[in-house]
Order: C-alpha cells, then structure tokens, then sequence
C-alpha cells in the first residue's frame, strides 16, 4: 500500500494555488510551490502571509502556528522540483491547453511511480488532463472553492481512467489530513457545484442586461428573498467574469445547451478587463 502523502507540490500560486499550499502547509505537509516568474511568485507568497496573519488577528491560528506554516513552504520557478512530491495540484488558469500543458510537463518531472497528479480545474474534463500523461490512472480532479483556507468543500472527480486507489488515497488525504468534506462527481464539464451555479450567475447576468432590474435590485431579491449569502452579480464578480467565462465555455462546448452561453454583456466586459474584484470594476466598482 501506497505510503501517506507527505510531500505536496502546487503549480500555480494565483488566489487558488495560494489557499491550495496554505491548508497543505497549515496541516504539516512539505509544500513546494511553482509559478511562471519571481514576480507572480512573489505575489502568491504575500498572499499566503497576508492570509496566515489574517488567521493570527482572527484568533484561529497562533503567531507561532503561523510562522511554521510559512517555514514548510517553498517557492520556486522551477517546476523540476516537483520530482519527489507524493502529490502535485495543478491550480493555473482556466484554459483546457494550459492545464494539459501543465500535465504533460508534470508527467516526465514528477519520479515517484504512486504519485497523484491533480487538477483544481473547475470545469475542464479530468480525461482530457490525464489522456495528456503516461498515467491516466493517477490523476484526478480535486476541485477547492475559494476561499480554500475558508471553505470546507472539495469535489473529488475522477475520470473513466482513474484508479480506486488514487481515489482512496486522494479521498483520505482532502478529508484526513487537510479536514474537508469531499463530494463525489462524475467526470463532466462543470462537475457538481459549476453545473448548478453557473447557469443562475449566467441568467441573472442575462436579467441586468435587459434591463429587467438593476444590479442591486437583483441582487437584494436573492439575498432577502432566498436567503443567498450574496446575490449573483456580486457573487460573479468575486469568482472572476473571465472564469464565470471560461467554466460557461467549457460547459457549453460539452452539453451544447444554450444555458451554459455567455450573454453578449459578460463576453465584452471580459474583453475590456471588467473582471470584479479582482481588477476594480465589473458588475460593481471596489475602491
């Protein structure tokens, strides 16, 4: 049997590769973690201090917990450092040619013959990731929701190729060692959650662009109305529209049912860089 993983890898330290190495390393693990240049390295490093202290001034992590998360993380450009890892996450952007890129790389890095390769991929079938590598066998989609330090669940996706024991051993760790509930999904654009949310964020979008209501307006009647923690449009604007985009395209290249379209609005506020929160402005403006 298959030895416990130890040693984590993450490609990708955006805001979900970030939270992805903060939990393994907050959980005791040796946690290497990759991006394309020291700049964008930087960034995710900072964000995972800024997230640590933010845990310390919540009293939910001791100054001292803190600081030895931040000691079991490495960060690199270099993706050879992957080669011992017991298991890699994949967390780039939404972009099925990125990621199976990524996989094809990761393929002939990564030594250890019971490695798990996995993909935080929100949308992208984990067949055409695995059909990129010698192993199909051992990768698999484990998919974060963001906040990943916040949220508790994790879809676990396998594909027809994926073996029973990459799923044990990938099943065992997300709810042992990092504490999160797993769902289990088939192996299909959108996968659980994607499949049922993104055609409501998708149809309130259509609703603002007719004029129907105001954003504000559709967004109160959920959150008072239904009790919605947040209405949609604010809600597609944390998530990303460029991702909103990205996990519609995906879904709608596989079922080809017009719910899964992006309205005419969302594709050119993509296109100006209107993305949410993440850039200022999209359905709303952040200072």
């Amino acid at each position: 049997m298959a030895e416990r993983i130890q040693r984590v890898g993450v490609v990708g330290a955006g805001l979900m590769g970030s939270g992805i190495a903060e939990v393994h390393a907050r959980a005791g693990l040796d946690v290497v973690v990759s991006e394309v240049n020291r700049p964008a390295l930087d960034a995710g490093r900072a964000r995972i201090e800024k997230s640590l202290q933010r845990g310390v001034r919540s009293g939910k992590l001791s100054q001292d917990d803190a600081d030895a998360a931040l000691a079991r993380l490495t960060f690199t450009t270099e993706q050879e450092a992957f080669a011992d890892r017991d298991l890699v996450v994949e967390a780039v952007l939404e972009q099925e040619q990125a990621k199976v890129d990524v996989f094809r790389s990761l393929d002939k890095i990564v030594d250890r013959p019971d490695a798990i390769l996995a993909s935080n991929t929100s949308s992208i079938p984990i067949m055409k990731l695995g059909m990129a590598t010698e192993r199909p066998q051992q990768v698999v989609g484990v998919h974060f929701f963001n906040p990943v330090p916040v949220l508790p669940l994790v879809e676990l996706v396998p594909s027809l190729l994926t073996d029973e024991e990459t799923v044990r051993r990938t099943d065992e760790h997300v709810t042992g060692a990092l504490g999160k509930t797993v769902i289990r999904s088939q192996d299909r654009a959108g996968f659980i959650v994607n499949a049922l949310l993104v055609p409501y964020l998708l149809s309130a979008i259509r609703m603002f662009e007719s004029g129907f209501a105001s954003a504000e307006d559709i967004d109160r009647g959920m959150e008072l109305g239904t009790a919605h923690p947040m209405g949609p449009l604010r809600l597609a604007d944390l998530i990303g529209l460029d991702t909103i985009k990205a996990i519609a395209d995906s879904m709608y290249a596989e079922f080809k049912e017009q719910l899964y379209s992006s309205p005419p609005l969302l594709l050119r506020m993509v296109d100006a860089g209107l993305l949410g929160k993440k850039t200022g402005r999209g359905f709303y403006s952040y200072g």
